[in-house]
C-alpha cells in the first residue's frame, strides 16, 4: 500500500510542544511520518522538540530538526536552507507557530498587540515567503496554514489579537491560494476550535480557570455538540489530507475541527 506522503519532504513549524501529549505541531509531525513523509520539524526550543523526535522515530519515520525563531526574516531564510541542504527539497510546509494573549483594545498593550502580529501572522508569511520560491522551481507544493475558530467567531474570551490575526491568517491563505494556482502550489487552513493540547495545562488553565485544568475542560466541552474530546491529532489529519494528493483539487480554503462549536448559534 503506497503512504499519503511517501517521500515527500514536509516542514512543520511550531513541531514541539509545551508539555507531554498531543498538540497540533507534534501529532502533524508523527502523523506525517507514519504516512512517509520526510520530517523538518522546527521550533524555537529544543527540549519541546524532544519527544516529537522520539514519536517520529517510533513511528519509523526519517526526521531532521532545527531551532528557529520565526519571526525573523534570517533566521526563517536560514530555516528554509538547512532543510534543503537535509533533504533536497520542500513539498509541505505547515505554517503551526501561534499563540493567544489575553484583553481587548483598551486592556492589551501596544507591545502585546505587536507581539501576537508577529507570532501569528508574521511568522506565517515570513515561512511562506521563504518557501514558495522552492516550490515553485520545483513545480508545486502544498501548504497549510493553521488557525483558530477564534479567527471566525467569540470563542469565550477577549483575545482580540489573536482573533484578529487567526481570521487575517485565514484570508491570508486564500489570497496566496489563488496566486499561486496555476504554479501548482495548493495554499489550504485547517481551523481547530478548543482542543486539549498541552497548552490546555501549561497556560490556558492558568489564565482562565484559576488554574484548574478539568474546570477549563468542562467548560469547554459546553460549547462542543460532539460527546468527545479533540486533541492535536485531529487538527493533525485534517492536515494530512490538504497536504497528501488526495486534495488535489482543493486549494483556498479551510477544514474547521470543532466537533461542531462555530455552527452552534449561541
Amino acid at each position: 500500500m503506497t503512504l499519503r506522503l511517501q517521500d515527500k519532504v514536509a516542514i512543520v513549524t511550531g513541531a514541539g510542544a509545551v508539555g507531554p501529549g498531543w498538540g497540533n505541531g507534534r501529532s502533524t509531525a508523527v502523523r506525517f511520518a507514519e504516512e512517509g513523509a520526510k520530517l523538518f520539524a522546527v521550533d524555537r526550543d529544543a527540549e519541546r522538540l524532544r519527544e516529537t523526535v522520539e514519536r517520529v522515530k517510533k513511528a519509523g519515520g526519517a526526521i531532521a530538526t532545527h531551532l528557529c525563531d520565526v519571526t525573523r526574516a534570517d533566521d526563517v531564510a536560514a530555516m528554509v536552507e538547512a532543510c534543503l541542504k537535509a533533504y533536497g527539497r520542500i513539498d509541505v510546509l505547515v505554517n503551526n507557530v501561534g499563540g493567544s494573549a489575553p484583553g481587548g483594545p483598551v486592556e492589551m498593550s501596544e507591545e502585546v498587540w505587536d507581539a501576537q502580529v508577529d507570532f501569528n501572522l508574521k511568522s506565517v508569511f515570513l515561512a511562506c515567503k521563504h518557501v514558495l520560491p522552492v516550490m515553485e522551481k520545483q513545480g508545486g507544493g502544498a501548504i497549510v496554514n493553521i488557525a483558530s475558530t477564534s479567527g471566525i467567531r467569540f470563542t469565550g474570551s477577549a483575545q482580540v489579537g489573536y482573533a484578529a490575526t487567526k481570521a487575517a491568517v485565514i484570508q491570508f491563505s486564500r489570497v496566496v491560494a489563488v496566486q499561486y494556482a496555476a504554479r501548482g502550489i495548493r495554499v489550504n487552513t485547517v481551523v481547530p476550535g478548543q482542543l486539549h493540547t498541552p497548552m490546555v495545562e501549561a497556560r490556558l488553565a492558568k489564565q482562565r480557570a484559576g488554574g484548574d485544568v478539568e474546570a477549563l475542560l468542562a467548560q469547554r466541552r459546553k460549547r462542543i455538540p460532539l460527546a468527545i474530546e479533540g486533541d492535536g491529532r485531529d487538527t493533525a489529519n485534517a492536515a494530512l489530507f490538504l497536504a497528501s494528493d488526495e486534495a488535489r483539487f482543493i486549494t483556498g480554503t479551510e477544514i474547521v475541527v470543532d466537533g461542531g462549536m462555530t455552527a452552534r448559534c449561541d
